[in-house]
């Protein structure tokens, strides 16, 4: 059974940063991260192939990077955070070849989640 683990949330002022973190052994196809805010769907916010090939959501464009290490340990670097960013963040994961989710939430593996709350 695949385990993923998230770690980095936390509370921060509108305009500050966060890293979020994923940990999860074995190697992935692919990988993204997802958010729920409270009375909201969940969506997708950044996600990567195996391929280095990436997805952003447009509210990620140009503040939140994607990337995985040597060890297929996943990040989510998020700047210029704002209150909409608010939510519960997700890393999912999937090991099907050759299938590139993106954005999409059919991923195979899913975390329990980090909370990031940005206050104004």
């Amino acid at each position: 059974q695949v385990q993923l683990v998230e770690s980095g949330g936390g509370s921060v002022q509108a305009g500050g940063s966060l890293r979020l973190s994923c940990a999860g052994s074995a190697w992935r196809y692919s990988m993204g991260w997802f958010r729920q805010a409270p009375g909201k769907e969940r969506e997708g916010v950044a996600a990567i192939y195996s391929d280095a090939r990436k997805t952003y959501a447009d509210s990620a464009k140009g503040r939140f990077t994607i990337s995985k290490d040597s060890d297929n340990t996943l990040y989510l670097q998020m700047n210029s955070l704002k209150p909409e960013d608010t939510a519960m963040y997700y890393c999912a994961a999937d090991d099907r070849p050759y299938l590139y989710f993106g954005l999409n939430d059919e991923y195979k593996y899913w975390g329990q989640g980090t909370q990031v709350t940005v206050s104004s």
